[in-house]
Formats: C-alpha cells, sequence, structure tokens
C-alpha cells in the first residue's frame, strides 16, 4: 500500500492506495487499484477507524473542503476513512473511456465485479492493510446496502454499523422496490404540485412545447419528455421542493418572435439528467437488487416495466408525473455519456445467475451492533423494506422518524450520527 499525507485545519490526512484483485474469488485474472482517504484528528491517533460508504451505485466518496456536518461528529471518536468504492474516484475507473477497449460481453464480465459484494472484500483488504482491528461502518443509501452485505460476509471485521436511509430489501424482484419507490414518488408530486399548484401547469408547458419541437441540451442531444420527467429525483432530498420549483420558475423565453427554452432552464434541466459524472450509477444500479435467486431471474429493467404499469407515470400523458430514482434503457440511448455503456447496461440487466448478496441466516445470528435511520417518507429506499430488514437483523436497533428526506445525512449530519451513536451505545 502507498500512502501520502498532508495536514489540513488540526487534521492529518492520508491518502491510501492499494491493489486489490479485480474478483476476490480468484476465479477471474487481474487487479485494480482502490483509494482512501484518511483524516485524523489531532489528538486522534489512537482512536479506532470508522470507514465511509458513499451512496450510489457509482459515486466515490466525500471530498470534503471543512470539517462539519457527521464528519465533524465522527472525527470526536474515530479515524475517519472515506474509501472510493472501486470503479470511482481515484479507486481504478470504470466508464467510457476505461471500458472502450472491451466488447460488449467483456465489460459486462468486468463489471460483474463491481457490486457490494466486491466492496465489502476490497474494505475487508484495506482494513488489514491499515491494521487488523475491526473498525466501525458508516453507510449511507447504497452504503447501507454494502454495510449490510459486509454484516452478511465478513461481520469479524466490524465492530459496528451505523445505516441511514439504507437498509435493503433481503428478498424478492427489483420489481417490488420499484413499485414501492413509485408509490412514494407518487406522493412527493402530489406534495409539491399541492405546495406550487403553478409548476404542474408550467411542467404541462413544457411537455407540450417539447412535443411540437426540438430543444438541445448542453450536451448535444434533444431534450425528449421521458428525460424531462426524470427531474423529480430532486424530489426525494430536504431541499427538493424549492430547488424544482426554482428550476420551473421561467422555463421559456421569446426569441425572434419564437417561443424557446432559456438556456439557464436547459443547463440546470442537463445537471439533473445527465450521469456524466457518475456513470456508474446508471449502469449498475439495477444490479443491486439482484439476489441471486433463480425463481426471480435477471432484473430485465424492472423500473421500466413497473413503469409502464402505471398510468400516472405515462409520458403521453397531458401532465404526467415526475419519476425518481429509476433508470430507464432508452436513457443510456439518449445521453450521450451512457451512450457508448448501453449494451453492457443490458447485458447487465439480462444476467440471471448473480450470486446472492446477502446472507439471511448470517443476519438473523448477527452479534455486531448495528443502529439505523429509517425515513418514513423516504422516496429511494422504501420505509416498508427497511423496516422488515431492521427485524430480520438480530440486534439491530432502528430509528424510525419522518424528519428527514433521504438526504438526512447531508441535511443534518452532526446531529443524525451523534442520535445513532447514543442509540447504539445506550
Amino acid at each position: 500500500m502507498q500512502t501520502h499525507s498532508h495536514r489540513i485545519d488540526g487534521h492529518d490526512v492520508h491518502e491510501h492506495t492499494l491493489t486489490v484483485p479485480l474478483d476476490h474469488t480468484g476465479a477471474s485474472p487481474g487487479s485494480i487499484e482502490i483509494f482512501a482517504r484518511e483524516v485524523v484528528r489531532d489528538g486522534g491517533a489512537d482512536r479506532p477507524r470508522l470507514v465511509w460508504f458513499q451512496g450510489g451505485p457509482g459515486n466515490r466518496a466525500n471530498r470534503p473542503t471543512s470539517i462539519g456536518g457527521w464528519l465533524d461528529r465522527g472525527l470526536q471518536e474515530y479515524r475517519v476513512v472515506l474509501l472510493d468504492q472501486r470503479g470511482t474516484g481515484r479507486s481504478t475507473p470504470a466508464d467510457r473511456q476505461t471500458l472502450a477497449g472491451m466488447t460488449g460481453a467483456a465489460q459486462a464480465a468486468y463489471l460483474s465485479h463491481f457490486r457490494a459484494d466486491s466492496i465489502v472484500a476490497d474494505a475487508e483488504a484495506l482494513r488489514l492493510a491499515l491494521g487488523d482491528d475491526p473498525w466501525t461502518v458508516l453507510g449511507q443509501s447504497y452504503g447501507g446496502f454494502i454495510a449490510t452485505a459486509y454484516l452478511s460476509s465478513a461481520p469479524h471485521g466490524l465492530r459496528e454499523v451505523l445505516i441511514t436511509a439504507g437498509l435493503p430489501a433481503l428478498t424478492g424482484p427489483a420489481d417490488e422496490v420499484y413499485r414501492l419507490t413509485f408509490a412514494q414518488t407518487a406522493r412527493r408530486n402530489a406534495a409539491f404540485f399541492a405546495r406550487y399548484p403553478h409548476d404542474a401547469t408550467t411542467v404541462a408547458e413544457v411537455v407540450a412545447h417539447l412535443r411540437s419541437g426540438e430543444e438541445l441540451l448542453p450536451t448535444g442531444e434533444a431534450l425528449s419528455v421521458p428525460r424531462l420527467l426524470q427531474i423529480g429525483l430532486t424530489l426525494g432530498s430536504s431541499t427538493g421542493f424549492e430547488a424544482l420549483h426554482y428550476l420551473l420558475e421561467d422555463p421559456f423565453v421569446t426569441v425572434g418572435g419564437e417561443r424557446r427554452l432559456r438556456e439557464r432552464f436547459l443547463r440546470e434541466v442537463g445537471g439533473v439528467v445527465s450521469f456524466a459524472g457518475n456513470p456508474l450509477y446508471a449502469v449498475m444500479h439495477e444490479t443491486i437488487y439482484a439476489q441471486g435467486d433463480a425463481s426471480h431471474g435477471a432484473t430485465a429493467w424492472a423500473a421500466h416495466r413497473v413503469r409502464r404499469s402505471l398510468p400516472e407515470f405515462d409520458p403521453g400523458l397531458d401532465r404526467p408525473l415526475l419519476t425518481g430514482e429509476h433508470i430507464f434503457p432508452w436513457q443510456l440511448e439518449e445521453d450521450p455519456a451512457l451512450a457508448p455503456l448501453a449494451e453492457v447496461a443490458d447485458l447487465l440487466a439480462q444476467r440471471e445467475d448473480f450470486p446472492a448478496l446477502y446472507d439471511l441466516d448470517a443476519l438473523a445470528a448477527n452479534e455486531v451492533p448495528v443502529a439505523a435511520a429509517i425515513y418514513s417518507d423516504d422516496m429511494f429506499v422504501p420505509r416498508e423494506a427497511s423496516v422488515a430488514t431492521a427485524e430480520a437483523i438480530r440486534g439491530l436497533r432502528p430509528l424510525v422518524t419522518n424528519e428527514y428526506q433521504h438526504d438526512g445525512i447531508r441535511a443534518d449530519g452532526y446531529r443524525l450520527l451523534d442520535r445513532l451513536l447514543t442509540l447504539l451505545h445506550r
């Protein structure tokens, strides 16, 4: 392992790079690098480590420009390790550039090693390289999925587990998860348009405008109606209603007597719906629900199939509902950042033999202290599934609350982590 260090505002920062196998089972050759940034507060060199699992999939760890929020609270008791999950950040990247020389089948075989089970194995390799003491895990959203997989396969490496908005469904097809997320997305649509009724008219006007002529996003592709509706992704955050209202407040401009969409509006829409910055999110998203259960088969674009069964989300309506954290096959063709990865995404969606991510017997016999925050109105990780999983993990202490949207750790991180630690240690 290579480590480079520097100091920032009363903290030592150690940047670790470690070579690990592409396939920790040894069945496939090759290796990749993983990167982690460790932050140690002055006086905290002897504290135990806490590793942060970022939400996603396909998002790199935080790049803190100042010490605040959950990180500030964590550093009071821990050395904090910010791991770039494989394929992201400074870990060996997986994107349209690095995968360009492979066939679609080779890309799919390669990316099959980028799920939560492999990330857990990477974390274990890093933990052993830093010393063999068990560490604490803090996982947000998909990071909680990874933490649950960690409890299933390598509990010996864990001192404690803390999860926010990230207790996954342990069984069942992806369709069941998406039915729940679409239902919650519909409720968030209703709440948003009740607060800002004029915005429903604005969305309908933009939809009608896009059907009458072409408008291009800053990345060069035409903005379609289904893609526009993906701005509903913002509804799942604590400030999302206001952010979406501001985006919709003045979308049109008249140029040469012709009504057009403002450049600002197109730029802001593009910032929400493009996955140029985290392509693995789109490519790998449904694989996080592939449970290795032969009776359910492939995920097969579950979100797309479920949406087609819900008439209120039909993009052909005059006033269709906005969508949320849902990935669709046409999206990988429309988004220039994803188009080179459309084939591999489809191959992954059709794969039927992904290994199971969770060991129900191991979770039922769990001895690692676990505390998890579950949000009643979470648009991305359904409360119903999270509560069932909390009951399936022996000894888990839940914090069920309606105080937060999915981004509670960002909005109120110091207090939320403090509450979870208090719950865990009482």
